[in-house]
Order: C-alpha cells, then sequence, then structure tokens
C-alpha cells in the first residue's frame, strides 16, 4: 500500500473489539514495475469489502515493509483473501516484488486509542 504526502499522518483508529488484524510485513525485491499501479488498485479494491476497516502502513530505512489491515469480521477477511484480483496481485508479487514476506492474521481482543486535544 502506498504513502499519501497529503494525507495527515494518523493511525486507524481504535474499534470495538473483537475484530481481526492481518499484519503483512515484506522485504521487497529491485524489480517493482507495476507495482506501485497495482498497490494502489488494492487500495482502492479493499476499501469495497464490507467490513473493511482501514490498514496502517509504515517502511524502515532498510527496506522492511509493514502494512497493517483491520477488519470487522472473519468473513469480511476472508472475502478480501478469496478476492480474485488480490489473489492474482500476490501471485505477481511471489513472482516478481517480494523477497521474502509473512503474514500474521490475529484476533484483536483489546483495543484503545488515544489522541491529543
Amino acid at each position: 500500500m502506498t504513502h499519501h504526502p497529503q494525507a495527515p499522518v494518523a493511525p486507524v483508529e481504535a474499534y470495538e473489539p473483537p475484530y481481526y488484524a492481518a499484519v503483512f510485513t515484506t522485504v521487497r525485491t529491485q524489480e517493482q514495475s507495476g507495482y506501485s499501479e497495482t498497490n494502489a488498485r488494492m487500495e482502492d479494491l479493499v476499501k469495497d469489502i464490507p467490513g473493511f476497516l482501514g490498514a496502517d502502513h509504515a517502511q524502515t530505512p532498510g527496506g522492511l515493509g509493514i502494512t497493517v489491515a483491520y477488519f470487522r469480521d472473519a468473513d469480511a477477511l476472508t472475502e478480501w483473501r478469496t478476492n480474485a484480483e488480490h489473489r492474482a496481485a500476490q501471485k505477481r508479487g511471489q513472482a516478481e516484488w517480494y523477497e521474502t514476506y509473512t503474514l500474521h492474521v490475529a484476533r484483536v481482543e483489546r483495543s484503545h486509542g488515544f489522541k491529543r486535544a
């Protein structure tokens, strides 16, 4: 998922549990042809999933990328996981864009936030 410099920097808000978090951690290859366009399409596509709550993204200077996507329930997560366009992007990612990645899916049992007034 992409970095939007014009958007304010803020984490996804805390929601009433339970909900799900999918943590996608990556190291990309040098070959990134088509990645930005596909990534933008995936960002647009996931927003259409009922139950998608949002996503946080971070990139370290050393190249480790982390995306945490939040879903209201397991059905929403399954809909995203099985989406045909998303599956095609995953296959292309394995073939071209990722040196390595991990995916962790967790049920969120506790959630809270803070925002300075």
